[in-house]
């Protein structure tokens, strides 16, 4: 109890005797034979207000970096997440193109017939595809860290953020010019290929027609090629017409057994027109001038004798590509040339008359322009022939019928009164003309 008073009378002496300046004090027991005065420890200046100001502005900036971190993780998120469907979608296309279209996919049989054979394009999908795995498992880790970067509060390094966004732009892009390029030579395959099936349908065709011309036995002649359109007079209504006619060229040969000693000129041995253009191809010679080429209506002249009464085996060949054009005679090349009608289609659908110039689509023939004498072994091909290929018809090593057109006797049909087919002489009887 002693202590209690003590502290008491202390407090009461300490409220009498200080004035009020705003400070408090303690008091504190001491034993009896302690010191006795009372001794009062003034306390710090406490500035609650103040300290609470403080925490509650610091606790708010936290709040906010909390909120700005969530908001940049969330936009990190949706980037990866739009990056991971652009490329889902590029390996579903990838695996549609390499699973999808067996007709048109690439085989180790294909060949490119233009000489140039492309590269199989599996082994570059197979690795686009292993790409593609790699760069999803490496998302999938990205979001993972963003997931835990999330949880823990902490960011995700901005420079390798942006870094892998460029990286993945960059394969995509590689990626679909990968894939455009691959269609592109796909197509290309496919083009070739459909023209050489053409073109080897066109041959089967020909000999398909040859053969059934042999098992009928040719009718008087001995061999479907053995005969000749014979032409005695120039007048403006004897000729011979193709049943056939020709496709779209854009290069083209053409053959054929020829006899005249016509004088002036030989007149027009062979003439095709087509709507709108009669002068499509023509082969003629009138007055005292050379042979000339004529491709829709284009001029050339050739260097070729063939005035002289006797058989003579004569091959033009002509490309669309610089209009270059080639002349034989008897095997040997005696001219070449370009620029004519260069990059200019042959037509399709016209008409192919023997021995007259068409004025007009299959008439209107003039007789001071019409051929006199005898023809033979009128070929056409879709392609330049080579020079071996035209000297072995020239010297009767082989003989070769047109893929476009056949000399065939079901081929040719005769017209006007005095104009005959004829056995045609063995070769080697025309060869010793020359």
């Amino acid at each position: 109890m002693l202590p209690l008073l003590c502290g008491l009378l202390c407090l009461c002496a300490l409220g009498r005797g200080q004035p009020d300046d705003g400070k408090r004090y303690i008091c504190r027991a001491i034993p009896i034979s302690g010191d006795a005065s009372c001794p009062v420890t003034l306390l710090p200046d406490l500035n609650v207000g103040g300290q609470e100001e403080e925490l509650r502005n610091t606790v708010m900036q936290l709040r906010e970096t909390i909120v700005q971190q969530k908001e940049t993780i969330s936009k990190q998120l949706s980037t990866i997440t739009e990056l991971t469907t652009k490329l889902s979608l590029c390996a579903s296309a990838t695996s549609d193109r390499k699973y999808g279209n067996k007709g048109a996919s690439w085989g180790k049989e294909k060949q490119n017939t233009m000489g140039d054979v492309p590269t199989d394009p599996n082994d570059s999908i197979d690795s686009l595809g292993k790409t593609m795995q790699g760069l999803k498992e490496r998302l999938e880790n990205l979001e993972q860290q963003q997931m835990r970067a999330n949880i823990s509060g902490t960011s995700f390094p901005s420079e390798l953020r942006d870094l892998l966004q460029r990286r993945l732009g960059e394969l995509e892009k590689q990626l679909l010019k990968k894939v455009s390029s691959l269609e592109e030579e796909k197509s290309q395959l496919f083009n070739t290929t459909a023209a050489y099936r053409l073109k080897t349908e066109s041959t089967l065709n020909a000999l398909v027609e040859r053969i059934n011309e042999l098992e009928k036995g040719g009718g008087d002649f001995k061999s479907p090629e053995q005969f000749k359109l014979s032409l005695p007079q120039r007048t403006n209504y004897l000729y011979g017409r193709i049943t056939k006619s020709l496709p779209e060229m854009y290069a083209f040969t053409l053959c054929m057994w020829i006899k005249s000693g016509a004088s002036p000129g030989i007149g027009t041995p062979f003439s095709y027109g087509v709507p709108g253009q009669a002068n499509e191809i023509v082969l003629i010679e009138w007055g005292n001038n050379p042979i000339e080429l004529l491709i829709n209506d284009k001029v050339a002249q050739l260097p070729l004798e063939v005035r002289d009464g006797k058989w003579h085996h004569i091959c033009i060949s002509w490309t669309t590509r610089d209009g270059q054009w080639d002349a034989y005679q008897d095997g040997e090349k005696l001219g070449t040339g370009d620029n004519l009608a260069a990059w200019h289609p042959i037509k399709p659908g016209g008409v192919i008359i023997l021995g007259q110039e068409q004025d007009v689509v299959g008439g209107r023939f003039d007789a001071g322009q019409a051929f006199v004498g005898e023809l033979s072994q009128v070929n056409i091909w879709d392609r330049v022939l080579k020079q071996t290929e035209i000297q072995s018809m020239a010297n009767c090593s082989t003989y070769l019928p047109g893929n476009v057109i056949s000399w065939l006797p079901s081929n040719v049909e005769v017209f006007g009164r005095g104009a005959f087919k004829r056995p045609l002489e063995m070769c080697q009887e025309r060869l010793s003309n020359f």
